[in-house]
């Protein structure tokens, strides 16, 4: 199966789902494919015939779109070196979870969260030590006599029940037969694996961002710099100024460059981004602009953003912008 038709059923399987999709990132080089929201879960969605053909730059930038855009990046691919993906496995490659189709089906489709997923060694499950140790006391086994069954030594049992260390398939598979039970606790890569990311890869910083955080940062903005999508950063109110309450902080998508067909292309996307991920948009020209607004994206020349006092000033130029518009 080819790359695009590989996209096009990641975008039917989203939208049967009820995900609102973005317009397809054609910019090289990207960190994410399309953009999809359902209510409160956000994902950035890269999609790879290999999966491990993504690069720990791209991680790096997906994970850190993800933090500051309160979504969750993800790999829908085919296979692993010359292997499928096996359904119900998530995979991960620099902390970004990744499956195949039929799992981004069952989980969003059919309401099946995955229940394996892979490690260096082979494919392992997550049980529940306390559930494991409640069912070993009420057969009146002890923990020598269940490691005997098990084929593993009484400190694994031990670190089982007590830490909830982690099984391969085939000891909970055995597990299962002994008990009668289930025992396998179901992936929710979608909420619980941010803490693993988390682990991982914790910053974006790139070079490119230095002109529009020297640009911005009088404004009393934080300025996160991305080099792999279509807008050049990501900015938003300095989280000090913004503690006085508890109102969200506005965040915007931000490009910066010369006025051009290229950039009003990038501008059209940010839009269609912006509008799934629910921030602003605006694209700093350098120079003149022979517009006001790309759809929703903004376009304010440097000039004007260095006549403003505040961030106060900003924002309020781009609601301005955008209702007229």
């Amino acid at each position: 199966m080819n790359k695009e038709i590989l996209i096009n059923q990641v975008v039917e399987h989203l939208e049967h789902s009820g995900f609102n999709i973005s317009a397809r990132c054609n910019i090289r080089p990207r960190s994410f494919d399309i953009a999809a929201r359902l209510e409160d879960i956000f994902l950035l969605i890269k999609v790879l015939s290999n999966i491990d053909g993504l690069k720990e730059e791209t991680a790096r930038e997906m994970i850190c779109l993800s933090k500051y855009l309160a979504g969750v990046p993800l790999v829908v691919g085919e296979k692993t070196r010359d292997h499928p993906l096996e359904s119900t496995v998530v995979y991960y490659r620099y902390g970004v979870p990744s499956i195949n189709i039929e799992t981004l089906y069952d989980y969003f489709m059919e309401n099946l969260p995955p229940l394996i997923y892979a490690a260096p060694g082979g494919l392992y499950v997550s049980i529940d030590g306390s559930l494991l140790r409640d069912m070993r006391l009420s057969s009146d086994l002890s923990i020598g006599a269940l490691a005997t069954e098990l084929g593993v030594s009484r400190r694994t049992v031990s670190k089982y029940e007590e830490e909830g260390m982690d099984m391969s398939v085939d000891i909970v598979m055995h597990l299962e037969e002994l008990f009668n039970h289930a025992f396998a606790q179901a992936i929710d890569f979608i909420n619980i694996e941010k803490r693993k990311m988390k682990t991982e890869i914790s910053s974006c910083e790139t070079e490119p961002g230095t002109s529009i955080r020297s640009i911005l940062s009088g404004l009393g903005l934080d300025v996160i710099p991305v080099s792999q999508a279509p807008f050049s950063a990501v900015s938003f109110e300095h989280t000090q100024n913004n503690s006085k309450n508890n109102d969200p902080i506005p965040t915007i998508l931000t490009g910066f460059s010369n006025y051009s067909g290229a950039m009003v292309k990038r501008a059209k996307l940010m839009s269609s981004i912006s509008d799934v991920a629910k921030t602003h948009s605006m694209f700093i020209v350098n120079g003149p602009c022979k517009s006001e607004c790309v759809d929703n994206t903004v376009l304010v020349e440097k000039n004007e953003i260095e006549a403003m006092d505040d961030f106060v000033d900003l924002i309020t130029f781009i609601f301005e912008k955008v209702q007229k518009n």
